[in-house]
């Protein structure tokens, strides 16, 4: 498998290009920014497309999902409880957003100052949801049989109601995406609307902390780490 990472400008976050071997592939947490190298990576190598992963429905991660998804003609995957963040963006954020009419908040600010209007968020046109809209608890695993890659989607609530692992093997090592659950060496915060204290501990023992420790963890900011690198280093975990 081959693997392109691409950091947006705004907030450093990662969006991920994973292809398997038979050259389908599928791109995790668009950004902003990020369409142009992803679409001209996967023309220049003859690439086969065929969904759009996003962690959570912050808008940092999914900025360019409508275009890019456009552009590809593949749909959006997201957990069914962070779909409605795509209809408000901004006002789903509280203090980081601010303002959905407006540049007041952090993060409309850092869109910005590309020359994007955060007006002019667009949501994608397939969006797929799998788990439930509502949970009182963690969802059960869910298979995505995505061309060449098999994905699990792993509910890990905390960060927001819908944030998810991916997990995968890319040359028979394990992976998980983590967005913005897990961190080299911190995690995600939980004071925005939608975490949540107490379900980001369960998760981080029950989900991130559960994984084999060789798996490779690739955070929605920042650098990549593993598991047991966590383990032995994390204060959270």
């Amino acid at each position: 498998m081959e693997v392109l990472s691409v950091v947006s400008s705004v907030f450093g976050a990662r969006c991920t290009v994973v292809v398997a071997d038979d050259r389908s592939c599928v791109v995790v947490d668009p950004g902003v920014g990020v369409t142009a190298q992803v679409v001209a990576y996967v023309r220049a190598n003859a690439l086969t497309p065929v969904a759009v992963l996003a962690t959570h429905g912050h808008v940092d991660h999914t900025w360019d999902a409508a275009e890019l998804c456009a552009a590809l003609d593949v749909p959006l995957h997201l957990h069914a409880a962070d779909a409605y963040r795509l209809r408000d963006p901004f006002g789903t954020l509280g203090t980081l957003g601010a303002a959905t009419h407006d540049s007041g908040g952090p993060l409309a600010q850092a869109i910005a100052s590309t020359g994007l209007d955060p007006r002019a968020y667009v949501t994608p046109a397939d969006v797929r949801t799998f788990g439930t809209e509502r949970s009182a608890g963690r969802d059960e695993d869910v298979a995505l049989e995505l061309g060449g890659n098999r994905v699990v989607a792993r509910h890990a609530p905390g960060h927001t109601e819908g944030s998810t692992l991916y997990l995968l093997e890319i040359d028979g090592e394990p992976v998980a995406f983590t967005g913005d659950v897990l961190f080299a060496g911190t995690i995600g915060r939980t004071d925005l609307p939608g975490g949540d204290d107490e379900r980001m501990t369960a998760t981080l023992k029950e989900v991130c902390g559960a994984l084999d420790p060789a798996t490779v963890v690739v955070p929605g900011h920042g650098p990549t780490t593993d598991i047991r690198t966590e383990l032995a280093r994390n204060p959270y975990l």
